[in-house]
C-alpha cells in the first residue's frame, strides 16, 4: 500500500479472533479486569467488546472457523504479534493470572527486568488460551511515561501500551506507517540474557522501533530480529485466530458519505482496520 492520502488519527482499538468467544472472554474478565461493554450478532461473525483500561478490544468468533493460532510460532515470526498490558505490580498480576487455567508462559524465566538501553522495564511474556501472545509491563519507579502516571490510580491492569508486530524490514515496515500518520518515537536495541529469558529463544537481536500517532499510547512497535532466520512469510486469514488486528481511527472523507470500515494488511500480513471515526463498526470478515 503506498501513500494514498489516509491519515490515521489515533488507535481506536484491537480485535482477536477466537473460536470460543465465552471461553475467551471469560479468561480476559478474570485475568485482567476486563469490562464487557457491548455484544452484537453481526453479518458473519458475534462480536464481544471488552474494556481493559480506557482500550477496547473486540473479541471476534467468525460463523466459518479459520485456523488455530500456529503452535510453533515464535516472536521471531513475522505472524507474531502482542499487546503490551501496564500493571502497577507485576507480582501481584502474576499471582492472579497463575490462580488461572488454559494459559501458558513465553518467557521461559519469570518477569524479567530489562537493562536501561532497553527500556528498564520489567516484562513478562505469555499466551491466552487462544494461543494469542500478550505482555504485562511494569514501569520502574520514577520512570513511568507521563501518559501512564495519569492512569496509575487504575488498579492492578492499567490498559494497553501498544501491539507489536513482528517484521522482517525495519526501513520498508516503517514507510508503510508513516504512509498511514505514525511517527518514529523511539528505537532500541535489545539483546543479551534478559531479553532472551523475555523471548523464550537463544541469543537474540532484537531492533525495536516505536511508532506513534498523536496520542502516545496505544502506539505500534515494530520487532525486527536480526538473529537467526526468518520463516516464509505466513498468509493470515481474516477468520484465522491469528488475525489479530490494530483498529485505526482515520480522517473522515470530504465529500460523501463515510466509507465503510476497510481491512488492509502491512508488509508482513499484519491485519489493520481503517474507518472514520467513531471507530467501533465490525469489520469486513
Amino acid at each position: 500500500m503506498g501513500n494514498t492520502g489516509i491519515r490515521a488519527r489515533r488507535i481506536s482499538g484491537f480485535g482477536l479472533v477466537t473460536a470460543d468467544a465465552a471461553r475467551l472472554t471469560s479468561f480476559y474478565e478474570a485475568a485482567f479486569g476486563a469490562r464487557r461493554v457491548s455484544t452484537a450478532r453481526l453479518d458473519g461473525a458475534e462480536r464481544r467488546t471488552l474494556r481493559l483500561g480506557e482500550e477496547t478490544v473486540d473479541i471476534l468468533q467468525m460463523d466459518v472457523p479459520g485456523r488455530p493460532y500456529p503452535g510453533a510460532l515464535t516472536p521471531a515470526d513475522t505472524a507474531f504479534q502482542h499487546f503490551a498490558l501496564v500493571v502497577s505490580d507485576m507480582n501481584l498480576a502474576l499471582g492472579r493470572l497463575r490462580g488461572l487455567p488454559g494459559w501458558t508462559p513465553i518467557s521461559s524465566a519469570g518477569p524479567q527486568h530489562l537493562p536501561q538501553r532497553s527500556g528498564g522495564v520489567t516484562a513478562f511474556k505469555f499466551r491466552d488460551p487462544d494461543g494469542h501472545p500478550l505482555e504485562l509491563l511494569d514501569f520502574a519507579d520514577g520512570a513511568v511515561p507521563p501518559a501512564w502516571e495519569q492512569r496509575a490510580a487504575g488498579g492492578l491492569f492499567l490498559g494497553i501500551d501498544h501491539s507489536a508486530i513482528s517484521v522482517r524490514d525495519t526501513t520498508a515496515s516503517t514507510a508503510f506507517y508513516r504512509s498511514l500518520g505514525f511517527s518514529v518515537t523511539a528505537q532500541t536495541f535489545n539483546h543479551g540474557e534478559e531479553q532472551a529469558n523475555l523471548d523464550g529463544i537463544p541469543d537474540p537481536q532484537l531492533e525495536v522501533t516505536a511508532l506513534s500517532l498523536a496520542a502516545p499510547i496505544p502506539h505500534v512497535e515494530l520487532l525486527c530480529y536480526r538473529s537467526g532466520s526468518h520463516a516464509p512469510r505466513r498468509v493470515v486469514s481474516s477468520n484465522d485466530v491469528a488475525a489479530t488486528r490494530i483498529a485505526l481511527a482515520v480522517d473522515r472523507p470530504q465529500h460523501g458519505a463515510a466509507a465503510a470500515p476497510t481491512l488492509i494488511v502491512d508488509p508482513d500480513g499484519h491485519h489493520l482496520l481503517l474507518a472514520a471515526s467513531p471507530a467501533t463498526q465490525h469489520p469486513p470478515v
